[in-house]
């Protein structure tokens, strides 16, 4: 074996370290071959994606996966290969299209969020900059209002300048990505945590955190299980109502919705929804506030529920009609897809075209009283306030444009994320077999009868936080709410 000098020992060790210092998903891996993911991957966006080409044109989408070959091609980290396909599928403009933590497998969790890479915070940004809402550090080094202006040196103007390409929404929705990018500590897995260390991939162990007063506090960044530890049981166990009800001293009540997305709970939420809004009605109650903030939206009849309760008539949401890009799913591409209903996978005679833009209208919910919602159950009559914020924007948004064009409700806070122009739904799990990753496609496009501008929906009173309501612990949207009850 040839011998080392001490000068070779002590540069070899050298390197050691940094590489142990390094996060595995940020070093680099040995390039393998992922041409037949990148090739999977525009065979089904193309082939089945409804919006592929709605804010793109064909030559531009076939650029953009031009690009992203180039780039898997190269040799990269993990880290690397997440960022640009997190890239790629924030361009589609669909709020439903990324790879998704929550259906990655096991393995590749672990390589997301590896080690000690996440904030030891929760924040919102507010002009560009993260102002601490809770501090989750060891040290206990934040307070409340906190206002961080840049991590390892880098200004939270740039970061979130990097982050925002790998934001999902619909369309022009800007607040929704960087909503996204809030950390709000109420999910098992965030959006920040992942996309971070992507932009950002020397970050392990610890950071440097400076503040808008000029200090610079160096403190340990956490583990997913350390961010995980928080956690109310309603966020991982389908078996706990995660709603809450609370009646007020001054007989409001407030309902609390972090979630709608109550597709595999085990809990009767139907029945909970129904009782608690009939039973609103004959408490005395004054009003009623629904906090909507933070929650992205799940199952439109939650909505429903509720508004069947503030209507004296039949009212009707936004109609809508719903696209396909294919009667039957290629061959080739079935076994990369799972799903919940095979029958997605081969519409048949429920999908009737194409038409001139090449899509298929789905006619299996064709129906003179689809989008209508009639009065059941009993009629709250009070004044009734939504607290909505950029995260609104599946359900949620439809909820929040129904009760806005009906006058059912008054709306409370900044806009919603979403897009009057339509959005996406239904999915396959797409699994690239190369690198493991998983990402979420969407099949159908839920587009409005009546074309629509690409915005959201206006709140009835424009209501934002400012750091010093966040340092003060004022909730300004919820006072604006209380006030416009008791004054009613």
């Amino acid at each position: 074996m040839p011998s080392l000098s001490r000068r070779r020992l002590l540069h070899l060790s050298g390197g050691l370290a940094v590489a142990a210092a390094t996060p595995a998903i940020a070093r680099p891996e040995t390039n393998a071959d992922l041409s037949g993911d990148v090739a999977l991957l525009r065979d089904a966006f193309t082939a089945i994606h409804p919006a592929i080409y709605r804010h793109a044109t064909p030559d531009q989408v076939a650029a953009r996966f031009d690009a992203f070959g180039a780039e898997w091609a190269r040799p990269g980290s993990f880290s690397d290969r997440l960022a640009s396909l997190s890239r790629l599928t924030a361009q589609v403009r669909c709020g439903h299209t990324f790879p998704n933590p929550y259906n990655q497998s096991r393995a590749i969790r672990d390589r997301i969020y590896a080690g000690r890479r996440l904030v030891p915070f929760e924040f919102l940004w507010l002009a560009g900059a993260m102002v601490v809402t809770r501090d989750r550090s060891p040290e206990r080094a934040f307070t409340r209002g906190d206002t961080i202006v840049a991590i390892n040196g880098v200004s939270s103007t740039a970061l979130l300048a990097r982050l925002v390409p790998l934001s999902r929404a619909d369309g022009t929705a800007d607040a929704k990505r960087v909503s996204n990018m809030q950390m709000r500590g109420d999910k098992q897995f965030e959006s920040f945590d992942l996309h971070l260390p992507l932009v950002l991939p020397d970050l392990a162990e610890r950071a440097v955190f400076t503040l808008a007063d000029g200090r610079r506090i160096d403190v340990g960044l956490l583990t997913l299980a350390d961010r995980q530890a928080s956690l109310s049981a309603a966020t991982s166990d389908n078996a706990i109502n995660p709603w809450s009800l609370l009646r007020e001293p001054d007989d409001i009540v407030r309902m609390t919705f972090p979630t709608w997305a109550v597709y595999n709970a085990t809990w009767d939420w139907r029945s909970w929804l129904a009782s608690a809004m009939d039973d609103l009605a004959v408490s005395g109650a004054r009003g009623l506030i629904i906090d909507l903030r933070g929650n992205e939206g799940g199952l439109s009849e939650c909505g429903d529920i509720i508004l069947s309760r503030l209507t004296r008539i039949r009212v009707t949401g936004p109609r809508a009609e719903r696209f396909v890009r294919y009667r039957s799913v290629p061959d080739h591409l079935n076994p990369w897809l799972d799903t919940w209903d095979d029958g997605f996978r081969d519409w048949g005679d429920r999908a009737v075209g194409p038409d001139g833009n090449g899509f298929y209208r789905l006619t299996d919910e064709d129906s003179e009283d689809a989008g209508v919602i009639a009065p059941q159950g009993r009629r709250f009559g009070g004044p009734v306030m939504v607290l909505c914020d950029a995260s609104n924007s599946s359900a949620t948004f439809g909820f929040a444009q129904a009760v806005k064009d009906n006058g059912l409700a008054t709306l409370i806070g900044p806009a919603t994320g979403g897009s009057r122009q339509g959005t996406n739904g239904g999915y396959f799990f797409l699994r690239l077999p190369a690198s493991g990753l998983e990402v979420d496609l969407p099949h159908t496009a839920i587009l409005p009868r009546n074309p629509q501008p690409d915005l959201p929906v206006q709140p009835d009173v424009q209501i934002d936080f400012t750091p010093a309501d966040i340092a003060a612990g004022r909730d300004p949207q919820m006072a604006a709410a209380i006030a416009r009850i008791l004054a009613a």
